[in-house]
């Protein structure tokens, strides 16, 4: 019966899949959804996106091995988007943007974008593969699958349903999997294995103090949650991403804030889940298998298959959001880019392209499509018949079929995300890496090109690469898991981006100019 349940629930997601895609029109809607969220889906795809196999699964088993105090990996989650919504959220929404390294270009100037770009498609990669290991996990225990066949039917199922229609696609199935998870652990799970285990009250004081303490696991393990994960939800592309869909800067604050606090209130049942589990299925050596045996040991059958419906949507919603973000930066920052530069027609100094655009750079006749970041014009126009489209220093390489070329980045980071899910030997450690990368070389520049005026490129560059190549070092020398890597690789970043701003020429005043117009509009 629990294997129906959860066969229905993906029949679903597919469905959705398909609704998506009658809506998904452009490259906007594949992308962003439209840029037209409101507040109750905002919230649901917000906190669906970041509530994942480790939240769900991991915060269980850190409850158990840990007590209470296990709730700080995803408190500092809720923590992060907390953070991001109420201080920076607002700016970012107004941007009209796609991607991080975007943003990055746009404050700075050209430079960054190759490298930035690079280190967010390996993060998003690393996301969704660990997401996709997770759900297979869960696939070989119901179904009995092997591991191959079950990371190919669960990817293929995520690939299928955001293929069909991006964003739209994402954000529906989004919603329906925050529903769920919503019924499945604190309408069900908790109230269900608290009161198996004699109540919290009973629970708590059967229980030695540390696990009991919020801050049991210490004060050192904590900071290192904080610095990887709040920093790191903060930055990443697939937060970006859903604030870029939302319709106006009070949605992405109020919309993003309520998703904080819902995570901080999954932090605590996760944790409380595990603590229960302890008196229900005690003695389990390895903490990630807490979750499928106290849905076992205290559930029939259609509410553990409710149950761990709600843990598959929580890693597929994450897997689908880590994807599109990976295929999206990877499009637009990395490949666009080079071949825009082979398509770049010269034109006389000082005059105007085929798309409107000056030789300079600056747009004339207030293009819509160069304002908003988002290309620009292939109207041919003024260069002869059947001349090719110029394409002078936009954002976007336009191609004329945008959202087809966006399904085929998806789908091939898709089928490299599979790949990586069966060969991996250590997603965990792939995971470490990517985050610590990923914090350690782009948090102070996005940081700063929001609160920093004097920022400027080589700035950027010497942050970035001293933080990275810092906390490589460190990894490679005290290992993966070496909480100096993270601290050094900050406080490295932070040095060189300071030096390097103060050492070399302020940002170009058109630059900064451009840039106040779109964060202030």
């Amino acid at each position: 019966m629990d294997s129906l349940v959860v066969i229905i629930y993906l029949a679903a997601m597919v469905g959705f899949g398909v609704w998506g895609r009658f809506k998904a029109h452009n490259q906007e809607d594949f992308l962003v959804a439209g840029r037209r969220l409101g507040g109750l889906l905002y919230t649901g795809t917000m906190s669906a996106v970041v509530l994942g196999g480790a939240s769900t699964i991991g915060g269980v088993g850190l409850g158990y091995t840990a007590g209470l105090s296990g709730m700080w990996l995803v408190l500092s989650i809720g923590l992060g988007i907390v953070a991001l919504s109420l201080f920076f959220a607002p700016k970012i929404q107004k941007l009209e943007i796609y991607t991080v390294s975007q943003m990055l270009e746009l404050r700075y100037g050209k430079g960054s974008r190759f490298v930035s770009g690079a280190i967010m498609t390996a993060y998003g990669l690393m996301i969704s593969t660990t997401s996709t290991v997770a759900y297979a996990t869960v696939f070989h225990a119901l179904f009995d699958l092997n591991k191959v066949w079950s990371v190919l039917i669960g990817g293929g199922i995520v690939i299928l349903y955001s293929m069909l229609g991006g964003m739209w696609s994402i954000t529906l199935t989004d919603f329906v999997q925050f529903f769920i998870q919503t019924i499945g652990i604190f309408l069900i799970m908790l109230p269900l294995v608290l009161s198996k285990s004699g109540g919290i009250s009973e629970l708590f004081a059967s229980l030695p103090e540390s696990h009991t303490s919020p801050v049991g696991i210490g004060w050192q393990a904590i900071l290192g949650y904080i610095l990887i994960y709040t920093l790191g939800l903060l930055i990443g592309q697939d937060i970006w991403q859903r604030v870029f869909t939302a319709r106006s800067p009070g949605v992405a604050r109020w919309g993003g804030f309520s998703a904080g606090v819902y995570c901080l209130l999954y932090a605590v049942a996760g944790a409380l889940i595990g603590m229960a589990a302890t008196k229900i299925v005690p003695g389990i050596e390895v903490q990630d298998d807490v979750f499928v045996a106290v849905v076992d040991a205290s559930m029939n059958p259609v509410l553990g298959g409710i149950v761990l419906a709600a843990a598959l949507a929580a890693m597929m919603s994450t897997a689908s959001g880590s994807l599109m973000a990976a295929s999206t930066v990877c499009r637009q920052d990395i490949v666009e880019p080079i071949l825009a530069r082979k398509d770049i027609v010269p034109d006389s100094v000082g005059g105007v392209g085929a798309d409107g655009v000056n030789s300079d750079g600056a747009a004339t006749g207030g293009s819509a499509a160069s304002a908003s970041g988002s290309g620009v014009s292939e109207s041919g126009s003024g260069s002869g018949s059947g001349a090719k489209s110029t394409l002078v220093r936009s954002l976007v390489r336009e191609t004329g079929d945008e959202v087809r070329d966006s399904r085929i980045y998806l789908i091939v980071l898709g089928v490299v995300t599979l790949v990586l899910a069966m060969i991996m030997p250590s997603v965990v450690e792939a995971l470490t890496v990517a985050y610590n990368l990923l914090v350690a070389g782009l948090f102070i520049p996005i940081l700063g090109g929001l609160v920093f005026k004097r920022g400027t490129i080589v700035g950027v560059m010497a942050g970035m690469i001293l933080g990275a190549v810092t906390t490589v070092v460190v990894m490679i020398v005290s290992g993966i898991y070496a909480e100096s890597a993270i601290y050094l690789g900050l406080i490295a970043s932070l040095v060189g981006y300071l030096v390097g701003s103060f050492a070399s020429k302020p940002t170009p005043p058109e630059v900064m100019t451009a840039w106040k117009e779109r964060i202030n509009r």
